[in-house]
């Protein structure tokens, strides 16, 4: 398979990458090393389309492919991984709810959400179900119009912060078919978040446990039916995954190109490093590595936008 980017995808990636390098790149140790989560800096990147890359425009979003999403991701995250992948967290939870919410409910949120005026975060993972997602012991209990919602979610991005969480939280009986998914207002009675959690990166974006104490959550902020929440969080997966692999390969994309300024730069034994022919060896099998990952990153965007099934 062989990708030629279109006028309009070289287009919106140098638009991401000028962003990343005059936006993000120049602050982005400072925030990392401060821990300031730059809310103000991802709301201009949204003025600029990327706070709702592939929701439809019907509701303000840009309506482009996972494929466009890719390229953007990368050329953001060459200036902060970090920032970029927040961004597509955001991106990713608001999909879902473009994808599976009711009229109504895109209406009510979605506006706000391409513009980052609301912040979203995606919460799935609990202390006992990372992996085994199905897992999951949030329990939701209906009464009446609401559910009573009791558990906690763990290590979710952007929590504290973030105005709505999609949530995955279990209605009925064990196993995949007895999650749904709700929408849950950050300054809902009950809820409370954790400490942030102490990282060796990625400090630029909050990472908390959500806590739920009889946190009482309308049953109109339930996405689709009782019992198909687990569907859902894979559907947005399935491209939120594609998203964190173009922020990594744009952070080692980043890295490389430092690199390889330096060794024009550095001096040793009497010559410039990049004229040692073991240095060019080893920078040329990095280069090498990057592309092949970025191959495949394309080549599974492309698939997942010919598939019937859509993901974030």
């Amino acid at each position: 398979m062989q990708f030629a980017l279109t006028e309009d995808q070289i287009a919106v990636r140098d638009m991401a990458r000028e962003f990343a390098a005059e936006k993000i790149a120049p602050f982005a140790q400072k925030w990392d090393e401060e821990k300031f989560f730059p809310v103000d800096v991802m709301r201009e990147a949204a003025a600029l389309g990327m706070g709702g890359i592939y929701i439809r425009d019907d509701v303000g979003g840009s309506a482009l492919t996972r494929f466009d999403a890719a390229l953007i991701f990368e050329a953001l995250a060459t200036g902060c991984p970090t920032v970029s992948s927040f961004i597509s967290i955001h991106n990713m939870a608001s999909w879902m709810i473009d994808a599976y919410g009711s009229d109504t409910q895109r209406q009510k949120w979605l506006p706000r959400l391409c513009t980052m005026e609301l912040i979203a975060s995606y919460a799935l993972t609990e202390p006992g179900a990372g992996s085994d997602a199905a897992a999951l012991s949030t329990r939701a209990v209906r009464d009446g119009d609401h559910y009573v919602l009791n558990g906690q979610k763990q290590f979710i991005s952007g929590a504290g912060t973030s105005d709505i969480y999609v949530a995955m939280v279990r209605t009925g009986g064990e196993g995949a078919r007895g999650v749904s998914t709700l929408v849950i207002d950050r300054d809902t009675p009950g809820v409370s978040f954790g400490a942030n959690e102490r990282k060796m990166g990625w400090n630029a974006q909050p990472t908390r446990a959500v806590i739920f104490e009889n946190a009482r959550v309308p049953v109109a902020n339930r996405l689709g039916e009782e019992g198909i929440g687990f569907k859902v969080a894979m559907a947005g997966l399935d491209g939120g995954r594609l998203n964190i692999a173009a922020c990594s390969l744009g952070g080692a994309q980043s890295a490389l190109d430092k690199s390889l300024a330096y060794t024009k730069e550095r001096r040793a034994f009497g010559q410039r490093l990049d004229e040692f022919q073991a240095l060019q060896f080893r920078l040329a099998d990095m280069a090498t590595e990057l592309e092949a990952a970025r191959t495949f990153l394309w080549r599974a965007a492309a698939a997942l936008d010919r598939s019937t099934i859509r993901g974030a």
